[in-house]
């Protein structure tokens, strides 16, 4: 993830990312593969592999000839180096808007969770086209931060409830472009054709309150970011309209829906 807009964006704990987004991130990024339904024996190229959760579900699921990710975390890297021993994976240092690889060098680029992140989501896209062949597939995927990624939504609604100025670090404000609409558009002005999109809905389910929360004490991403930041005071009060809020079942479960936006598009022949 490249270029941060705040310092609560910043992503560099493999550790961390993991117990926030990156058990969910898995699931959707299981959906994603199959819809995109890329043949044997392809060439990938994972844009923002962060901590490998993409890498690893397309090593597992899509029998590919080479996966190479991008990131500009050596932490990020350093962790997926340590959990991916698999001889087609490569994990290299660089920066979304500048691929470190050669023109028309993979079959399908693609991004999971990480276009928003982005100074210049366009230019990543057109590097993304770049590095594909004629005929390869170009798709991300990306949280409905504004409506039904609810693990953030219920977050950042009880956040601005009891601190208005928090509404300014919120991504369903910050990332308008975390939509069908826009992305499609961001795809079309790239040059690719086919444009297709669908949303991939999956439960997010927490073993009890603390489940929840503990992941927000991380400080990786902006909501993270945003509870350490507080005062001890502060961070209790949202703690407390959090628990208070949350639909907890009598088990203790408390059980969200992760929704995700994904778009895919044609590199013309």
């Amino acid at each position: 993830m490249t270029d941060i807009a705040h310092r609560e964006d910043e992503w560099n704990a493999g550790d961390a990312y993991e117990p926030y987004v990156g058990r969910w991130s898995r699931l959707v990024a299981a959906e994603f593969l199959d819809w995109l339904a890329i043949p044997a024996d392809a060439r990938w190229l994972d844009v923002g592999c962060g901590t490998g959760a993409l890498s690893k579900t397309i090593l597992d699921r899509a029998a590919p000839r080479q996966v190479v990710g991008i990131d500009p975390s050596e932490a990020f890297l350093d962790f997926a180096r340590g959990h991916l021993s698999d001889p087609r994976a490569a994990f290299r240092i660089g920066d979304a808007r500048a691929l470190p690889v050669e023109d028309e060098s993979v079959d399908v680029a693609v991004a999971g969770l990480v276009l928003n992140f982005v100074a210049d989501p366009a230019r990543a896209l057109s590097e993304m086209r770049r590095a594909v062949r004629p005929g390869g597939a170009v798709a991300v995927y990306v949280w409905d931060y504004a409506g039904e990624m609810q693990l953030m939504r219920r977050f950042w609604d009880a956040a601005t409830a009891l601190d208005p100025a928090a509404h300014e670090l919120d991504e369903g404000h910050r990332f308008p472009i975390c939509k069908p609409v826009p992305l499609r558009a961001l795809f079309a002005d790239a040059g690719l054709g086919d444009v297709q999109d669908r949303r991939i809905d999956l439960p997010t389910v927490f073993r009890d309150f603390d489940d929840y929360w503990s992941p927000f004490l991380g400080g990786q991403g902006p909501a993270p970011g945003y509870c350490v930041s507080l005062s001890k005071t502060k961070r209790q009060s949202l703690q407390n309209k959090l628990r208070s809020e949350l639909p907890a079942e009598p088990d203790g479960n408390i059980r969200l829906m992760a929704r995700a936006f994904a778009v895919r598009g044609v590199r013309p022949a």
